[in-house]
């Protein structure tokens, strides 16, 4: 299998955490650790920005998608709240996760835990033209359960 290209990404970390990595080879997304000085309890229902301590200088063209944690969603109900988060290119703020518990106890955030994944993925620009029509399709206007249920 041909290596997966990379693309360099500036990043400030200021943090008490190293810094987001992959944890297989073929891994798309990255682990986001909360910064906190002190334990966060999350109530069933309850949100919060949890802080990250990092800073980033994404190359244009590129954004980072900030996604739940399957095992936070499945065991706890935690998952982000805004999900897929987007980091656009030139946002020089921290990096933020905003989390909710949907589950039915109390979750704690604890400082180190990794809270999140981040996907750094490319995007195209458009321009849309307006048209008086479109051109057909074989899906047509078909949308949501259109294509059944298997």
């Amino acid at each position: 299998m041909p290596p997966t290209p990379t693309t360099e990404v500036r990043i400030l970390n200021k943090s008490r955490h190293s810094l987001p990595g992959y944890a297989t080879g073929q891994s798309a997304g990255m682990d986001l650790r909360a910064n906190i000085e002190t334990a966060i309890v999350l109530t069933p229902g309850e949100r919060r920005l949890i802080p990250t301590g990092l800073y980033m200088e994404l190359p244009s063209g590129t954004e980072a998608q900030v996604r739940p944690r399957s095992g936070l969603a499945y065991k706890h109900g935690v998952t982000v709240l805004n999900s897929p988060g987007t980091i656009d290119a030139d946002y020089r703020g921290e990096v933020g996760v905003l989390l909710i518990n949907l589950g039915n106890e109390d979750f704690e955030v604890k400082d180190g835990d990794r809270i999140a994944q981040m996907v750094v993925a490319a995007h195209h620009r458009v321009h849309f033209a307006e048209n008086a029509d479109l051109r057909a399709s074989e899906r047509g206007t078909g949308g949501f359960g259109h294509t059944g249920t298997h």
